[in-house]
C-alpha cells in the first residue's frame, strides 16, 4: 500500500470577460499581487497571487454558461463560490459598499460557529465571492461524531 499523495493548493482558473477589471478587483478588495504574466500569440494568462493562494485569469469571448446570485450557483460540476476570509465583514463592508454588487447577506451562524458573519459579493464577471470572519475548524472529537 502506498502513502496517499499529500497536495498542496495550487490555484483557480477564472476566465475573464475583462481581464483587467477582474484583476484589479481581486488586487483592490482582496491583496492579490500579480505573480506571473504568461503570453503566447494572442493567448495572455495573468496570474494573481495572496500567500499561498493563486488565481489563473483567463480571457475569454464566451458569453458565461449561467448568472449567480444568493452565495452561488447550485448546479453539480460547477464551484459554487470563492472565499476569502477577513477580520471583520462589517468593516469589509463599509469600505466596499457601492462599489462591489452584495448577492446574500451579511448573516450570522452564531448558532453554529460563534462570531461567524458572512456577505457574499460579485466578481466583475458574477463570480459569487464569500467574505467571512470567524471561521474555525471543528476539534476531531467533534468531527468524530460524523464518522
Amino acid at each position: 500500500m502506498t502513502a496517499p499523495v499529500t497536495a498542496r493548493w495550487s490555484h483557480v482558473g477564472l476566465n475573464c470577460a475583462d481581464q483587467d477589471a477582474t484583476e484589479e478587483f481581486y488586487t483592490r478588495w482582496f491583496g492579490f499581487r500579480r505573480a506571473r504574466v504568461i503570453e503566447d500569440g494572442d493567448v495572455r494568462v495573468v496570474f494573481l497571487r495572496s500567500g499561498d493562494v493563486y488565481l489563473e485569469l483567463f480571457r475569454s469571448a464566451n458569453p458565461p454558461l449561467l448568472t449567480s446570485g444568493d452565495d452561488g450557483p447550485d448546479h453539480p460540476g460547477i464551484a459554487r463560490h470563492l472565499a476569502f476570509q477577513v477580520d471583520d465583514v462589517d468593516a469589509f463592508w463599509r469600505e466596499a459598499e457601492g462599489e462591489l454588487t452584495l448577492s446574500l447577506g451579511p448573516l450570522a451562524f452564531d448558532s453554529v460557529i460563534p462570531g461567524w458573519k458572512t456577505i457574499w459579493v460579485t466578481d466583475p464577471d458574477g463570480v459569487v465571492v464569500e467574505v467571512s470572519q470567524g471561521y474555525r475548524d471543528q476539534t476531531p472529537a467533534d468531527l468524530a461524531a460524523y464518522s
